[in-house]
């Protein structure tokens, strides 16, 4: 149960970023659904993987080359989601830093 609950907050907050950052296009509530599931997935499955081989450059960037990858991946869902647009690398990294602002509003609310 609590995980439907966390996949329809993470819905909503990909509808509120994307309203808040323009060049993100969100057709739908179940088109964000669908892009919380695959977001979800790409950062269980495929994040860590990108984070492990790109550690030097992390460690150099004392973390912030983690924002980047979070914009490709953010760039990699909207190609696999019909209904899921970003216009640009630089509206996805917008967007990401949106998105983590948001879920850290979110997460010290609930």
């Amino acid at each position: 149960m609590k995980t439907l609950v966390n996949w329809f907050i993470a819905a909503i907050v990909i509808l509120i970023a994307a309203y808040l950052v323009p060049g993100i296009t969100v057709a739908s509530f179940w088109v964000a659904l669908i892009a919380a599931l695959v977001l979800g997935m790409i950062n269980a499955f495929i994040k860590p993987i990108i984070i492990f081989l790109t550690l030097p450059i992390n460690l150099v960037t004392l973390g912030l080359f983690t924002l980047v990858i979070n914009a490709l991946l953010i760039m990699l869902s909207a190609s696999l989601i019909a209904g899921f647009a970003v216009a640009s690398f630089w509206v996805a990294l917008i967007f990401a830093i949106v998105l983590s602002v948001i879920n850290w509003a979110v997460e010290r609310i609930f």
